[in-house]
């Protein structure tokens, strides 16, 4: 498969660690309902999965955030619950309400049922991914992304969000078992599914342990860690020639920053908990470092555009000048600490994704 040329590779380069002329900036969920265009495109596709499901709807979506703003990647729009739908529980999305399964798993004979979906099930996904990757044209790269093994388990076992994860965790105290059989599956179908979004043209993936930041210590890093680094195992390490970068996001995982440092990604995201200066030191520097991808509060978005532009050199400083010259060294790639909110004004994104360009540019000046 043969695709334009990339024009703009800052995201690709500061993920591998290289130096670069500016720190890019991309928002997690930043093809969303804060957009009025996104949300027309949603009233004509008549449901979400009816959005992520038609390539065409998928493709503009994604392309909408990069029509108004100077971002240096796009995110293929999509779910992280693909993969357990796939696997037959019957994902489904209310107006104004989370994601639901009809069926959960929580029996041994639901685990029992439990396999890696034929990937032609999401057939949809890959098309959107090369659709989006031929639309962009090499204006920035695509990433692509899945949840994680434990947070796909979260949604599986409770059948949709929770405030308390009690029978995610009941299962997982009373029967760890069965849970580490859910888990095990669900790594082995998100390395497919994955290797297949690269491909069809992803530059990058991600996955999203949305909610590895809910368990204990100890119970995080068996049940949702160990999980994250089986997918990675398996995952493609290049694609025609080029190498696909890997990142994982843990919100609420700041914690085992210490844990994580050794896992086989090239970047690790951090929600706006984490000091980034004390992470760079920890897992930044030196070689087998990693890049730090974050880590703004996405409140600050609500903020007038003075304030944002303060809180945005904030976490610049915090992280310091990223390193310059031919070697390997400490990268930042500017992110929120989670995603986007719906309410956000969307003039303010640009007062963001501009003043991370032009005060990154003079911090590096000024090193």
């Amino acid at each position: 498969m043969s695709f334009a040329p990339l024009q703009n590779d800052t995201f690709l380069r500061a993920c591998l660690r290289q130096s670069t002329e500016y720190t890019p900036v991309w928002l997690m969920r930043q093809a969303g309902r804060y957009l009025p265009e996104y949300r027309a495109t949603r009233a004509k596709a008549g449901s979400f999965m009816g959005l992520a499901t038609n390539v065409d709807y998928a493709t503009e979506v994604t392309l909408q955030p990069l029509e108004r703003y100077a971002l240096d990647a796009a995110i293929l729009f999509s779910d992280i619950l693909t993969v357990p739908d796939a696997m037959g529980l019957g994902l489904s999305f209310a107006l104004g309400e989370g994601p639901k399964f009809e069926r959960t798993v929580r029996t041994e004979a639901d685990v029992a049922e439990l396999a890696v979906p034929d990937m032609d099930k999401l057939r949809y996904v890959f098309d959107a991914v090369t659709s989006i990757r031929k639309a962009l044209n090499g204006r920035v790269p695509l990433i692509g992304f899945s949840g994680s093994p434990w947070t796909l388990a979260c949604y599986m076992v409770e059948g949709g969000g929770s405030d308390d994860y009690r029978a995610v965790k009941t299962l997982m105290y009373s029967r760890p078992d069965l849970m580490h059989r859910i888990l095990a599956v669900n790594a082995d179908a998100v390395a497919v599914y994955l290797n297949a979004q690269i491909e069809a043209g992803a530059q990058a993936v991600m996955i999203f342990d949305s909610w590895g930041g809910v368990l204990a210590d100890g119970k995080f890093q068996d049940f949702s860690l160990a999980y994250t680094q089986r997918v990675l195992a398996q995952l493609k390490r290049e694609h025609e020639g080029a190498t696909i970068p890997r990142i994982v996001f843990t919100k609420g995982g700041g914690l085992w920053l210490d844990d994580m440092k050794d896992i086989d990604c090239h970047a690790l995201g951090l929600d706006w908990t984490v000091n980034l200066q004390r992470a760079r030191a920890l897992v930044g520097e030196g070689p087998g470092g990693k890049a730090l991808q974050g880590n703004i509060d996405p409140n600050v978005l609500f903020a007038p555009p003075a304030q944002i532009e303060a809180e945005v050199a904030g976490v610049l400083e915090s992280f310091g000048a990223p390193h310059q010259g031919p070697d390997e060294g400490a990268t930042h790639i500017f992110n929120l600490g989670h995603g986007i909110s719906q309410h956000t004004p969307p003039e303010h994104v640009s007062t963001l994704v501009d003043a991370v360009h032009t005060l990154s540019r003079r911090l590096r000046a000024q090193g």
